[in-house]
């Protein structure tokens, strides 16, 4: 095992330590009978969700995601060559 498959591991875990944290820090979402009934869907707070923190996290857990998916995979070729 060489030095860039130890590196490239040592990011794998990093990233992955990343993407738990912020899906952790991201609230719960209620959907469902509940939500409907007490209106919960259309408040005029959810319109500028688009700028709120949560929204922010769902961004960026995506990019991380993404960036986990595709170390994985190249972690994948690396070492089975």
């Amino acid at each position: 095992m060489g030095p860039f498959e130890i590196i490239l591991g040592i990011v794998v875990l990093l990233v992955s330590i990343v993407i738990v944290g912020v899906v952790l820090l991201q609230q719960g979402h209620r959907s469902g009978i509940n939500g409907a009934i007490s209106g919960a869907a259309d408040t005029f707070l959810s319109k500028t969700k688009a700028r709120t923190a949560d929204a922010k996290l769902a961004r960026i857990t995506k990019f991380i995601a993404v960036a986990f998916f595709v170390l994985v995979l190249v972690a994948n070729i690396i070492f089975a060559l």
